[in-house]
């Protein structure tokens, strides 16, 4: 079983695990089974770091969510 997925491979996995918690809840039960799934702040968190993973893989985008301001004194 080859378990070498990419960034992306794992992003596209984490936001299905996401949509599957949003759209049928954290955890369900089937008269004696129980189903628990993962936890959607550990989804975000994964998610964010997937997401800044695969912007530096497709180059150097150090400061592409940095913001400037300029505030002029008296």
């Amino acid at each position: 079983m080859n378990n070498n997925y990419t960034a992306n491979e794992m992003l596209e996995e984490v936001n299905n695990a996401i949509y599957s918690v949003l759209v049928g809840g954290q955890s369900y039960k089937i008269g004696t089974r129980q189903m628990t799934r993962a936890d959607l702040n550990l989804l975000y968190k994964m998610k964010n770091d997937l997401m800044a993973q695969v912007q530096s893989e497709n180059g150097n985008h150090l400061l592409d969510d940095t913001y400037v301001a300029i505030f002029s004194g008296r």
